[in-house]
């Protein structure tokens, strides 16, 4: 059977270029001196000073922040416990429940999480968009620490053990330094799901509750502005800041190795 190495190339090129396209277009246009994306007018960077002076926009990125930065951090801090759990006891039920988060349809964990809200009759607003991106998180880094856990030597563990280190402390001096790269990943990711997220925000938000991916479903209703493509645009830069920085601390986590 002949090879055509072109086909294959042609196909990726053409997959990539429907991907990133568009996210070129959004940042180009952010630079746009006009109020219309209709057409290219001059380069500014007047909308990023807009962003600056936009207090609904400033708001809905604190809230973004302060949900991302304790959501990651309790995440983080369950889904370590979690994937621990998981490379120790071999259980076959916890890692069906750690992952199906993930698995299932954001709309659907959304929807299912609002229904367990209404029933503790707890008032949405920001506490429960940060329980609703836990939730969702812990699976995330459960992962991330289980895949640092199948590489680390378990010799050194055992030697800390033949030395007299208690299984607290093995755990403390030895394992711990050692997924701290995994762990430090997988707390990164969990920020930025939080802060990118939009369908279970959607669901779990409150009427004053406003989040920077919910701020900028309602501004593009009326029409997609260049200060809309400045947000999005840095907000595009954070999540690859991040992503870059979680795979360089544990590459193994999403190279699958």
């Amino acid at each position: 059977m002949r090879r055509r190495p072109w086909l294959v190339w042609t196909a990726g090129v053409l997959t990539y270029l429907f991907l990133y396209v568009p996210l070129i277009i959004v940042v180009v246009y952010s630079f746009n001196d006009s109020r219309l994306n209709a057409e290219w007018v001059g380069f500014t960077t007047h909308w990023y000073g807009e962003l600056l002076r936009d207090e609904q926009m400033i708001e809905a990125a604190w809230n973004s922040l302060l949900i991302g930065v304790v959501a990651s951090a309790v995440s983080t801090v369950l889904g370590t416990m979690a994937g621990y759990a998981i490379y120790r006891f071999r259980l076959r039920l916890l890692p069906i429940l750690v992952v199906m988060p993930i698995a299932i349809p954001e709309i659907l964990m959304g929807v299912s999480l609002l229904i367990f809200f209404v029933m503790l009759n707890l008032t949405l607003g920001l506490v429960s968009i940060i329980l609703s991106h836990i939730a969702f998180c812990v699976g995330f880094v459960a992962i991330v620490v289980r895949s640092r856990l199948s590489g680390m030597d378990e010799s050194l563990i055992e030697a800390a053990r033949d030395l007299g280190a208690t299984p607290v402390q093995a755990f403390r001096l030895v394992t711990l330094p050692l997924i701290m790269p995994g762990i430090v990943a997988g707390a990164l990711m969990a920020f930025t799901l939080s802060i990118d997220d939009f369908v279970i925000t959607f669901f779990t938000a409150g009427v004053d509750s406003v989040t920077l991916p919910l701020q900028i479903y309602s501004m593009i209703k009326i029409a997609v502005t260049p200060e809309v493509n400045a947000v999005s645009t840095l907000l595009m830069l954070l999540t690859l800041v991040l992503i870059v920085i979680a795979t360089r601390l544990a590459p193994g986590s999403f190279r699958g190795k």
